[in-house]
């Protein structure tokens, strides 16, 4: 039987989430050199013939420069507008870092109401597969500017694991801080280690 890490390089379709802290600075900001690496280990996959869809976090912290804003803000309003700044900022950094390969991204912004209405999924499965068929790299999000706390996925990591699931990718890989699975928020008391 292969290993897992076998059929994460043999896969042809893979789907990577990385979070907000690998993409940004100690000051919350963007951090280029970070999202370069990033790009440059996607785009030799890309390159070599692997389907790749990036499910990025980092809207609001790429919008708090041009907000002049020092930290994340609290009130839902603040982070909307934040990430509504910021996402542009976002894409713009991989558009530009994945040109310095040749490669083409594509923006696509998903709430979970998109995964539950079904209309909604479909013309989400569509356009990933023809943006996938084009060449092109989907950057994925939450679209924070009209998600609510009550619509919310809650964080990148379910809205990767739904996109592995609708892309029908072989393998998803989550880039992360956390050290491994827990059975809870790792950061409050009484979360195990699975």
């Amino acid at each position: 039987m292969d290993s897992v890490r076998d059929r994460i390089r043999t896969a042809s379709r893979l789907v990577v989430k990385v979070g907000s802290s690998s993409l940004t600075t100690p000051q919350g900001t963007i951090d280029v050199d970070r999202v370069d690496a990033l790009v440059d280990v996607l785009a030799a996959r890309r390159t070599a013939g692997t389907q790749i869809v990036l499910v990025s976090s980092g809207a609001i912290a790429a919008g708090l420069g041009p907000l002049g804003l020092s930290a994340r803000p609290r009130d839902l309003a603040t982070q909307q507008a934040a990430a509504s700044v910021g996402q542009g900022v976002l894409v713009a950094r991989y558009t530009s870092s994945f040109a310095r390969y040749g490669l083409r991204v594509g923006q696509v912004l998903l709430t979970a109401d998109d995964m539950m209405r079904r209309s909604h999924h479909v013309n989400a499965q569509r356009t990933l597969s023809r943006l996938l068929e084009l060449g092109i790299v989907p950057v994925v999000n939450e679209n924070d500017t009209v998600a609510t706390d009550e619509i919310r996925f809650g964080d990148n990591d379910r809205l990767a694991a739904l996109v592995a699931h609708l892309t029908r990718a072989d393998a998803l890989v989550l880039l992360s801080d956390v050290d491994a699975l827990y059975d809870g928020d790792p950061r409050r008391p009484g979360a195990s280690r699975l």
